[in-house]
């Protein structure tokens, strides 16, 4: 079972707010925990040509949450790249080396908010996404969910999805051309718990 597919069985579980907070008593902004060991990065790259998928850790996240006004939300990511996976250790190996992520030079990788528009269930997440010391603005799509056990109405307990592509190269990590493809796609999967419950 690929990282694709795990996420996709996982995102079963969950059941989108904007169903469930129907009427719910508007919340102030508020600040969450992530849950670091269940929060992570699947991303999938070409391989000769062949959609490869790897996984990279959260390290951490500061995480603003407003549900009345998204626009008022801030999510702050960082990766830890030197505990990426990209599949097998040759390609873990490459991935992590000075021509592609620079894992031992540029130990985090931080995706910052600077916009956030839309709804719970379709918002457009922009930011600034800094990578090997470049930052470049990117744009993804998220979406907001209930975790499962969690009581209707509740906002305690949440996961966000961000999901998009970006081009290696933008960053600098032009390394092994021949082999891997510029695009890669992400799913950014981070698991929350309002902070004090």
């Amino acid at each position: 079972m690929n990282v694709r597919t795990r996420l996709a069985l996982r995102l079963l579980t969950f059941v989108p707010l904007g169903v469930l907070f129907a009427g719910a008593v508007s919340a102030a902004p508020q600040t969450y925990e992530f849950d670091q060991n269940r929060s992570q990065v699947g991303f999938t790259y070409a391989l000769n040509g062949s959609p490869t998928d790897g996984v990279m850790p959260v390290g951490a996240a500061d995480l603003l949450i407003d549900l009345d006004n998204l626009g008022a939300s801030r999510i702050d990511v960082v990766l830890s790249p030197r505990k990426a996976r990209a599949g097998f250790v040759l390609a873990t190996e490459a991935m992590r080396s000075a021509d592609v992520l620079a894992a031992r030079s540029y130990p985090e990788i931080r995706f910052q908010t600077t916009q956030i528009t839309g709804s719970v269930r379709a918002a457009k997440v922009t930011g600034e996404l800094t990578l090997r010391g470049v930052t470049r603005l990117v744009t993804l799509d998220a979406q907001l969910f209930r975790q499962a056990g969690s009581a209707v109405g509740s906002h305690d307990h949440l996961s966000v999805l961000l999901t998009g592509s970006l081009d290696r190269t933008d960053f600098g990590a032009t390394g092994y051309p021949d082999l891997v493809g510029p695009q890669i796609d992400l799913r950014i999967l981070v698991r929350m718990a309002r902070s004090g419950v």
